[in-house]
């Protein structure tokens, strides 16, 4: 589906297997098992496949004795397991941390960083402690990304915590290595599509891994639409890789209320601009102050979810009214003149 969707041509590469993929029991030499059942030709035949569509495969594995769910780790044997991953075709490993009990994170993390290193194949490997053990202190040395939170859920509460949580260490990330605040929600039923879309616009905005879980299969137009917005792709996959971050949290002046200011400088020198409203109530029409923002010329404005140019400002952004949870995202041009 991300091929015949056209997802896949946008940058949607990765397919990702989650736990319960293998067998709860190693070979006699060490090596993981996938489960024949569900993976007749093996994690090297699905990897085949795969490739042949142009896409990169995605395991899951654990930096404690077992998964979440109770197969095998991979804390002792993480040589053995590089390899066999390696072996496989795998590009990429999602590191979890259940079971965790003897030796420091930090150390078990390095562990798999090094048997990764000594194989011959790149894999991207993302650090999953949920935001625990003080993981932006140390992953960047180590991983290619790391969750900086506790689990999304499929709802505006938990959607908004994660992304303030992620919004704390913004200067450890960048090419290379970029803060996680876990995959995306869009399209599995429990927000509004409004919802949906402000959910998107932020990650791609705060440069967070894009890595669907909704059932393709079964997803809507709106669903599609939202997943493949190719000009807020391109805040995401912008080359600077900075990070998004607030600049004005939502306050009240008298009975206006503002809403939250989000923006990051792109490679080419535009402004990238989200004002988004957090709260259950409209906001009104609303002046940003493109000098708060640190942007001192004339720009030449994109709406990224209209897609539409709105002309050129100077000193002020102007915002019509934003709905209930909703983002108004624009692309800030500096204005050359004729």
């Amino acid at each position: 589906m991300l091929a015949a969707t056209g997802l896949r041509d946008l940058g949607y590469t990765y397919v990702n297997l989650n736990d319960c993929w293998a067998m709860q029991y190693r070979t006699p030499n060490g090596q993981l098992i996938p489960d024949p059942m569900r993976f007749p030709s093996g994690i090297n035949g699905l990897a085949d496949y795969i490739h042949s569509l142009g896409l990169k495969l995605g395991i899951y594995s654990d930096a404690g004795n077992y998964t979440c769910q109770g197969q095998p780790g991979s804390w002792g044997y993480e040589e053995v397991d590089a390899n066999t991953f390696a072996a496989w075709g795998v590009d990429y490993l999602k590191y979890d941390s259940c079971y965790v009990q003897n030796g420091t994170t930090p150390a078990r993390y390095l562990a798999m960083c090094n048997a990764l290193l000594s194989v011959e194949r790149p894999i991207f490997y993302n650090i999953c402690t949920r935001g625990t053990e003080e993981v932006t202190s140390w992953a960047r040395t180590i991983g290619n990304s790391w969750r900086t939170t506790s689990d999304l859920r499929d709802n505006w509460s938990s959607m908004k915590n994660n992304l303030k949580e992620n919004n704390w260490h913004p200067e450890i990330a960048g090419p290379g290595g970029w803060n996680d605040p876990d995959t995306l929600e869009v399209g599995n039923g429990n927000m509004t599509d409004v919802e949906y879309q402000t959910h998107f616009t932020l990650w791609a905005l705060t440069k967070a891994p894009l890595i669907l879980t909704c059932d393709l299969t079964q997803m809507t137009n709106s669903t599609l639409a939202i997943l493949s917005n190719s000009e807020i792709i391109a805040i995401s996959q912008d080359r600077k890789g900075q990070q998004g971050t607030c600049k004005c949290y939502c306050t009240w002046s008298g009975t206006v209320f503002r809403p939250q200011i989000w923006s990051t400088s792109l490679y080419n020198g535009d402004a990238a601009v989200v004002a988004f409203n957090v709260e259950d109530e409209p906001t009104r029409d609303y002046n940003i102050s493109l000098w708060g923002l640190g942007l001192f010329d004339a720009y030449e404005v994109r709406d990224l979810w209209e897609h539409r140019d709105l002309g050129v400002v100077s000193h002020q952004l102007p915002v019509e009214k934003i709905e209930q949870h909703a983002v108004k995202a624009y692309r800030l041009h500096r204005f050359i003149g004729n």
